[in-house]
């Protein structure tokens, strides 16, 4: 067999593989900021508006959402989103609207996997 197949087809991708999901997700990020518009910058006269107010809790969750949905769409698994989403509040309903599902077929999708992380036996 051809050296570079055979080293194609042997060699361990574990570390690749892992580098690849890493900047998928910092893209896709990227592209959730770029759609919904990134925060205001701390210390500025928006940011200062906006304290005590619950506008930044509602503008993360807009994000991770919005992360979800393009991370759904670009097939990459969503559950790192998704105990972000849950830690933060989200409900299965939201979540199911971003995914372009049910909540029940939400929950009936990640609520163990969902669990299993933020409560881990």
């Amino acid at each position: 067999m051809d050296s570079w197949i055979e080293t194609a087809l042997s060699v361990d991708v574990t570390a690749a593989a892992g580098a690849v999901q890493v900047v998928a997700v910092t893209e896709a990020g990227r592209q959730a900021d770029a759609l919904l518009g990134e925060p205001p910058v701390p210390g500025s006269m928006e940011w200062h508006a906006e304290e005590g107010t619950d506008a930044p809790a509602r503008r993360q969750r807009a994000w991770e959402l919005l992360q979800l949905r393009i991370g759904l769409g670009a097939g990459l698994d969503p559950l790192p989103v998704l105990v972000g989403l849950r830690r933060g509040g989200a409900t299965w309903e939201q979540i199911g609207v971003a995914a372009g599902i049910t909540r029940q077929s939400a929950h009936e999708r990640w609520a163990a996997p969902v669990a299993a992380v933020l409560e881990p036996r």
